[in-house]
């Protein structure tokens, strides 16, 4: 059990729902000591204050649309050693925060950073990055079960996910925490390079594990389509004033992104998610981000100041054993009440519901706290599986339970 307090910072806005889920989930961390700090706007303040664990939240009210801003002010509440950041649309495994702060004993290491499940709770949107002085990033080769130390070279730093993220509390309070030039995109990235730049280690961990759903929001619809980009537009422009001195280089970078961005909108258009018109609307909203970026005001960093408040330790709901139940598909209600049952009494408890069918698998956090997976007895989990391999139930079982293992 590591001994390293931590405070984990939520920033909320517009999205009470996924707040609540995220909140549920915070609250059945295993073997770690924290303290929980939301920042949010009036109905995601109301949203945690109806949770019943409320009153050992700290609550701060932000209602502006800048993650830089709501993250510096969650940091100038946190009291722990080092400040963990999870998005409120992402739910973390019960032992995301142990696996996070672990490497935090080792003295060269100032972040940390996980590999994120997308929304079928199995596939990987992220695993090890890193990201040079353009903003580019490329996948990272890291032992994929423990922790692994990278000091990147001069122009490039390790990435870490906004969503699956901690640093120590007095380094980034002193560095003034993220740049509220980025309002969003690119804010953590930026962090990464100052980090770099400064010649700190960053962890990878991949056992430290979140499940992001990529909720709606004013820059994306329920199915993921794409309708605003001018902040993406806007933070890459900041971006490359900061970190890539070559000014030669912008107009082709930036017409390499704005060409991504089209592909994207595009391919939209073909899955039905959008109108022709949508396409034209959201590159202009693109272009007019890039020409604010480039005047945006960036101003020096100022220091946090100390946490006016004491740290304020969160009582985890996981207090009990780690337990797994499995059943065919009819038996999924009875299961379901019993994990529920279970749940309430601080078991980590983990559903598995196999029908005889070769469907794909998915997982998904309940809000009274079961981790519940579905799918065929024959269909695929991971990505790489067989579309159709015979299993035997008692086998299957094994090999799903197996795989979350190490983060339960």
């Amino acid at each position: 059990m590591t001994l390293t307090r931590a405070s984990v910072v939520i920033v909320s806005r517009g999205r009470p729902e996924t707040l609540a889920l995220c909140l549920a989930g915070v609250a059945r961390l295993r073997n770690a000591e924290y303290e929980v700090i939301v920042v949010a706007d009036s109905k995601g303040i109301e949203a945690a204050q109806a949770l019943p664990f409320s009153t050992h939240l700290k609550l701060v009210r932000f209602d502006r649309a800048n993650i830089s801003e709501a993250r510096n002010l969650g940091v100038a509440e946190a009291a722990g050693d080092v400040v963990a950041f999870i998005d409120d649309d992402a739910v973390p495994e019960p032992r995301w925060l142990e696996h996070l702060v672990r490497p935090f004993e080792d003295a060269r290491v100032a972040a940390t950073g996980g590999f994120v499940r997308g929304r079928n709770g199995i596939s990987f949107q992220w695993k090890a990055r890193v990201v040079d002085a353009t903003g580019r990033a490329y996948p990272a080769r890291v032992d994929e079960e423990r922790p692994t130390v990278l000091i990147p070279p001069q122009g490039r730093a390790v990435k870490t996910e906004g969503t699956n993220m901690a640093v120590r509390r007095d380094l980034l309070a002193g560095m003034g925490g993220f740049d509220p030039a980025y309002r969003f995109f690119l804010d953590e990235t930026d962090l990464n390079m100052r980090l770099a730049n400064a010649g700190h280690a960053t962890a990878v961990v991949p056992m430290a594990e979140v499940h992001h759903a990529y909720a709606p929001s004013v820059r994306r619809t329920a199915d993921r389509a794409v309708t605003d980009l001018h902040e993406i537009g806007a933070s890459k422009m900041v971006f490359l004033r900061k970190h890539c001195p070559d000014q030669a280089l912008w107009p082709g970078l930036i017409d390499e992104m704005r060409r991504a961005e089209k592909r994207r909108l595009l391919q939209q258009m073909v899955d039905g998610r959008a109108e022709p018109r949508d396409v034209r609307i959201t590159l202009a909203g693109f272009d007019a981000g890039v020409e604010e970026g480039r005047t945006r005001p960036v101003v020096p960093a100022v220091p946090i100041p100390a946490p006016p408040r004491g740290f304020q330790p969160f009582p985890s709901r996981a207090t009990g054993t780690v337990e797994t139940l499995a059943g065919r598909i009819w038996s999924r209600g009875r299961l379901q009440r019993e994990a529920a049952r279970r749940a309430e009494y601080g078991t980590t408890v983990s559903v598995y519901v196999f029908s005889h069918t070769a469907l794909y698998h998915s997982v998904r956090f309940l809000p009274n706290g079961v981790w519940y997976q579905r799918g065929g007895l024959w269909g695929r989990s991971e990505r790489e599986d067989p579309v159709w391999q015979w299993w035997r139930f008692s086998n299957r079982v094994k090999r799903e339970s197996g795989r979350s293992a190490h983060c339960r």
